[in-house]
């Protein structure tokens, strides 16, 4: 009798084994990375666990020539100088004790200026702004008179004012403000950029108020190069 318990418990024991196992063997894998992630506030960031898995799995698959370093972005290149658009009649917002805004975009003053359309809500925008605001620094001690005008595209004036309010002294504390209407659509028109278009959205015009390059999506690092040749950034 003692035999057969024995025996019986070790058919158990095996039985939920190959049960335990097979969860593992059905778990669904993590969806591939979305092209282009992280550049635009299309794209949707993993979950952690899914996140992780992806990332093990790539690095273990990855060739030894992944290593090599990608070439730089042609960031305007083919593109044609069109006029900028007309800068009147844009609503500011601005936190409290941040210097107000000039009611006009100075294009077409003998300097450059670098318009950049973000909104609250978009992940990209809002890491990209610390690095447009020190190359617009670094721009400068190069010789470069560049301005930089950040114009908003929320659709609710609250959810701006709450982000301005939060920035330190050194952030973006004062914004243009495009809401949805015809305004906003003639803007982007002129830029040739569709309404629906990913954020966020660069327009860098020349001194002589000709805008000559249009990003879409957010600017890394590795473009500084390139943007710096752009203006006649001093070496």
């Amino acid at each position: 009798m003692n035999r057969q318990n024995v025996l019986a418990g070790a058919l158990a024991v095996a039985v939920g084994l190959a049960c335990g196992c097979e969860p593992e063997k059905k778990a669904d894998l993590p969806p591939p990375p979305t092209p282009g992630q992280g550049r635009s506030n299309a794209v949707t960031a993993p979950n952690q666990a899914g996140g992780a898995a992806g990332a093990t799995s790539t690095d273990a698959r990855a060739p030894a020539s992944a290593a090599a370093p990608a070439a730089p972005r042609q960031l305007c290149a083919g593109q044609s100088p069109r006029p900028a658009p007309s800068s009147g009649g844009l609503s500011t917002a601005a936190a409290k004790g941040a210097d107000p805004l000039p009611a006009n975009i100075g294009f077409g003053v003998g300097k450059w200026v670098w318009v950049n359309f973000w909104a609250a809500w978009c992940k990209p925008c809002l890491e990209e702004m610390p690095r447009l605001l020190g190359w617009q620094q670094k721009l400068r001690a190069a010789g470069v008179l560049i301005d930089l005008a950040f114009i908003s595209i929320d659709d609710d004036e609250r959810q701006l004012s709450r982000f301005l309010e939060a920035q330190p002294g050194t952030g973006v504390r004062a914004s243009y403000w495009l809401p949805e209407g015809p305004q906003r659509t003639g803007w982007l028109r002129a830029l040739g950029v569709k309404e629906a278009t990913e954020l966020p959205v660069h327009a860098i015009a020349a001194p002589s108020g000709q805008v000559t390059c249009v990003i879409q999506g957010a600017v890394e690092d590795s473009d500084y190069p390139t943007i710096a040749a752009l203006v006649g950034a001093k070496r």
